[in-house]
């Protein structure tokens, strides 16, 4: 088999694997006051969940909720490969595409307004594993909003 053979082989078989094995589509947005859960496949992590493969912590802050939801979207409209798609007073639902394949994740925050917590969600639409890259991402986003909130006004936006 050719060299260029192969390689057609290898990523059809590869797109023909991602649909067969879960389209999980668009599954977002706030149901019984809490982002909805991660799929059983390990390419989500959420803050409500518990078992190690699907947990990531919480954002956590001190000021305003008007704050850190301006911290949260200017993180966002500063990552080139992010989309925000809603954002209001409780939530913003961001999509993130990859580079090559163009395939979608989902990112989502909701702000909790009795406490200073913002529960996020980073799901893929489609495929099986993620090869951890959900969980990096929001392990990326939870640094720079730190640091977004911890800097004074004006600074680092």
């Amino acid at each position: 088999m050719r060299r260029y053979d192969r390689t057609k082989f290898v990523v059809v078989t590869f797109l023909v694997s991602i649909i067969a094995f879960g389209c999980a589509g668009s599954v977002t947005g706030i149901q019984n006051g809490r982002l909805m859960p991660c799929p059983s496949s390990p390419n989500c992590v959420s803050s409500y969940e518990t078992d190690a493969s699907h947990q990531t912590e919480a954002l956590r802050y001190t000021g305003t909720r008007e704050k850190a939801i301006s911290a949260v979207i200017s993180i966002l409209e500063a990552m080139p490969e992010a989309s925000i798609i809603k954002s209001d007073v409780d939530y913003v639902h961001a999509e993130f595409r990859s580079r090559i394949f163009k395939f979608v994740d989902d990112v989502e925050f909701q702000f909790v307004e009795a406490s200073p917590v913002i529960h996020v969600r980073s799901a893929s639409r489609v495929g099986y594993s993620d090869l951890g890259v959900n969980k990096k991402r929001m392990e990326q986003i939870r640094v720079l909003f730190q640091q977004k909130m911890e800097a004074g006004p004006g600074k680092n936006d």
